[in-house]
């Protein structure tokens, strides 16, 4: 196993690959969503994504040049997704699937968080504290969602007609 910087960046390298995966998916989920709430969770929170995205790749860069790798192992990663996403057939489905990868996300950055203030790395700590504040508020409104959508489809309503039941659960969101 690596240590010292070398382990660092194998970290900000494997986050990097890993949270493009997770925007990738927001970004094609906000363009197929046949329910217009999880478009619309989507584009709420793509560009807050992005913004974080982009602050993980200028640490990257400054730890040393090893987007090549990331940018691989993002490839892959999104291979998987597709994949799996072309056999989940619901916008239900797929939003439970960016839950799960909006969870491994927070999860990283919880411990850049706590790694970056126990090593007196700032950088490192705001990347981690930015980084867990915005996705824990995507897997707030998107497990509201998933609750919401799951009533739905066990009462049977289609969440993406208009009638008042379904328009009362999006005031909510």
């Amino acid at each position: 196993m690596e240590t010292g910087t070398a382990f660092l960046k194998q970290q900000i390298d494997n986050t990097v690959a890993q949270h493009r995966a997770f925007l990738n998916a927001l970004e094609d989920h906000e363009e197929r969503a046949d329910d217009p709430r999880f478009g619309d969770l989507c584009a709420r929170h793509i560009p807050h994504l992005r913004a974080h995205h982009r602050m993980l790749e200028e640490y990257q860069s400054q730890l040393g040049d090893e987007e090549h790798v990331a940018e691989a192992m993002g490839g892959a990663v999104v291979v998987v997704r597709n994949l799996a996403d072309a056999a989940r057939e619901s916008d239900y489905l797929r939003l439970v699937g960016d839950i799960v990868l909006a969870r491994q996300s927070e999860d990283a950055f919880k411990t850049f968080r706590e790694a970056g203030r126990m090593m007196g790395n700032r950088t490192l700590q705001e990347i981690g504290d930015i980084g867990e504040r915005r996705h824990d508020a995507f897997i707030n409104d998107a497990n509201r969602l998933a609750q919401h959508m799951f009533v739905e489809r066990a009462q049977g309503i289609d969440g993406s007609e208009r009638h008042p039941r379904s328009h009362d659960l999006e005031a909510r969101i």
